[in-house]
């Protein structure tokens, strides 16, 4: 089992940044998948970013297309957590953002929120314009 924490959400202006961190427990996260999800009011959760598992030398990542150029996702595998730097804030960023962990035994990258195994509360990221 994995229990996932988030934190570092919180209201910020428009242009402005947030780092969100998940904390995990449990197990080592080194050998899983990691994904951030976020979800609006009235909004079904959408992908924001992922990256795969520490085996592969090459760490790989993906985001969705309206967080492009504007979030980082980063694994800590020394604090048994992941990051997701978010830059440039907008106003439709705001939302319920939640971490999730999937067991894997390749170097993916998971995009849709079925595939993962383990998720946290989530964190409220607000932002005004």
């Amino acid at each position: 089992q994995v229990q996932l924490v988030e934190s570092g959400g919180g209201l910020v202006q428009a242009g402005g940044s947030l780092r969100l961190s998940c904390a995990a427990s449990g197990r080592s996260i080194s050998s899983y998948a990691m994904g951030w999800f976020r979800q609006a009011p009235g909004k079904e959760r959408e992908f924001v970013a992922a990256i795969n598992w520490s085996g592969d030398i090459n760490s790989r990542s993906n985001y969705a297309n309206s967080v492009k150029g504007r979030f980082t996702i980063i694994r800590d595998n020394a604090k048994n957590a992941v990051h997701l730097q978010m830059n440039s804030l907008k106003p439709e960023d705001t939302a319920v953002y939640s971490c999730a962990a999937a067991r894997v035994s390749a170097a993916v990258v998971l995009t849709t929120d079925v595939s993962y195994d383990y998720w946290g509360q989530g964190t409220q990221v607000s932002v005004s314009s």
